[in-house]
């Protein structure tokens, strides 16, 4: 059996589309919930760690390495330095953990 390449196409893209679409077409009110207001606020912020935080400890030689630099970057962070003092801090632990132990 041959495989169409064109119809896995038409359909993720009108997977896509529904997707996308039916929320604006179903929910024209406004969300009055508040567990619900909340979920859908946070989900950017999930998503956006779910993909970026398996990027920042596999990026580097050693997984080790990778997760002392973000460990570094949490403390950074959560102690209230801005975000070129938490890049650079965490760049400059890797890079002196990868240079004398790896």
């Amino acid at each position: 059996m041959k495989n169409n390449v064109y119809a896995y196409i038409l359909v993720m893209a009108v997977t896509t589309y529904l997707i996308r679409v039916l929320p604006l077409t179903l929910i024209r009110k406004p969300i009055k919930n508040k567990f619900i207001r909340s979920f859908l606020y946070y989900v950017p912020y999930v998503t956006l760690s779910v993909m970026t935080f398996p990027s920042i400890i596999t990026a580097t030689s050693s997984i080790y390495s990778g997760a002392a630099g973000f460990l570094a970057a949490l403390v950074l962070a959560f102690c209230g330095a801005g975000l070129l003092k938490v890049a650079v801090g965490a760049c400059g632990i890797v890079f002196l953990l990868e240079l004398f132990f790896v």
